[in-house]
């Protein structure tokens, strides 16, 4: 199958959930990832934020509750409207597959449970798009759902599942350098943890 077509049936399949993904993700709680990313942005806040992959705009209300200047960006339609309705900002409809993105513009970004929506093939290209679209020094955070390097269909969306040394191979190739990894849900044994958090500098 096609990138284009992997794509968009990911995001078709967003698009008809839109409503029930928005009611079961409102509540979860990212505020280590936040605090990860906004702690290794150097300089004075306010920060320009790229919530990439926003949703429906949790996030995004949480980088303004805290003062920052985010922007959302997703691929669904649907999400975009919400984020823009719930948040208050600027939301971009965006696929992926073919961003379009500023240069040397955010202090950081924010791709929360995302990036593993990208088959392997196009992932080289669009991390160095995120690098790109950083300032000199900006930092990236991303959180993926850890496996062994595999990737396919998983109930109607498309996703790659890497471990850890993977995943730093394709950040580095793309230029940037590691300043932490972590793996999440906090306090449980590795085993019980699915996500693999990194954080990145451009």
């Amino acid at each position: 199958m096609s990138q284009d077509l992997i794509s968009q049936q990911t995001l078709a399949h967003y698009q008809a959930n839109a409503e029930a993904f928005k009611a079961g993700t409102a509540d979860h709680d990212v505020s280590q990832n936040i605090i990860a990313l906004l702690r290794h942005i150097s300089g004075t806040a306010p920060f320009d934020i790229l919530d990439f992959g926003c949703g429906p705009g949790r996030d995004l209300k949480r980088f303004s509750a805290l003062g920052h200047k985010p922007i959302g960006l997703d691929g669904t339609a649907r999400f975009v409207e919400m984020a823009k309705a719930d948040s208050g900002c600027e939301v971009w409809l965006q696929d992926f597959l073919a961003l379009d993105l500023p240069n040397a513009r955010f202090d950081g970004i924010f791709a929360n449970a995302v990036l593993f929506h990208i088959p392997s093939a196009a992932l080289p290209h669009i991390l160095l798009q995120l690098h790109a679209t950083l300032k000199t020094g900006g930092v990236l955070f991303c959180s993926n759902p850890r496996g062994n390097n595999e990737e396919g269909w998983n109930q109607g969306r498309y996703g790659a599942y890497y471990n850890l040394p993977t995943w730093q191979s394709y950040l580095i190739a793309a230029g940037f350098t590691e300043l932490e990894h972590y793996y999440r849900p906090a306090g449980l044994p590795c085993e019980q943890q699915p996500w693999l958090a990194s954080v990145w500098r451009a």
